[in-house]
């Protein structure tokens, strides 16, 4: 059982589509998460979870899918989102649960990314390819300026364009027939937006 009340809704995000994607989950998330906790599932289960299905959909875009992996990103999204609502609500959050969390998800944005360079690569798109490692770059990087900020007493929303919006521009580029080039490069371009939001919140932060 859960060792504080269970929220209403998931927990505020601010992003491009992440309140539309909230108000969406709102009804299905409080009964998905009382299933959770009475099947006795922590939090490091499901990050554990969502970074064996990241690493599976790398290997199938690695080999040449599109499809299987880009429905995959869903249910790896999911999993992504509850395992800190979980925590929450068993009372269990704190900076290990934070840490490894973070860093695992580096870790899939890695796998994903990088299997989908390499199979662009070994396809001789070279365009799409330069976009999927641009994309990973800017992906760690906005990561990167929220953890610095962090460590310095910086709190911050999630941007523009995070990991919620990532996933699904991803997903759309992967399922949409010929969305994949605009879909990377999205996530280049307002990725990088992102990155210059957050350095210009964490500079005014520690100006003022």
């Amino acid at each position: 059982m859960p060792s504080e009340p269970i929220p209403e809704k998931p927990r505020e995000v601010k992003g491009l589509i992440a309140p539309i994607i909230r108000v969406a989950l709102a009804a299905p998330w409080r009964g998905a998460l009382r299933l959770l906790l009475w099947m006795r599932v922590t939090a490091d289960h499901l990050t554990m979870a969502s970074l064996a299905l990241n690493i599976w959909i790398a290997v199938l875009l690695a080999q040449g899918n599109r499809l299987l992996p880009g429905l995959l990103l869903l249910p790896a999204g999911l999993l992504d989102v509850f395992d800190g609502s979980v925590a929450r609500a068993r009372g269990t959050s704190g900076n290990r649960g934070a840490y490894l969390d973070a860093l695992l998800d580096r870790a899939s944005d890695a796998a994903v990314l990088g299997g989908l360079f390499l199979s662009l690569t070994w396809q001789a798109r070279s365009l799409q390819a330069a976009l999927a490692l641009g994309a990973l770059a800017v992906s760690l990087f906005v990561s990167h300026v929220r953890a610095e900020a962090a460590a310095r007493g910086v709190t911050m929303g999630e941007g523009l364009f995070a990991r919620l919006e990532r996933y699904v521009a991803l997903m759309i580029g992967l399922v949409v027939p010929g969305a994949l080039p605009w879909a990377l490069a999205a996530l280049v371009v307002l990725g990088g937006v992102t990155v210059i939001q957050r350095i210009l919140i964490v500079r005014k932060a520690l100006s003022g």
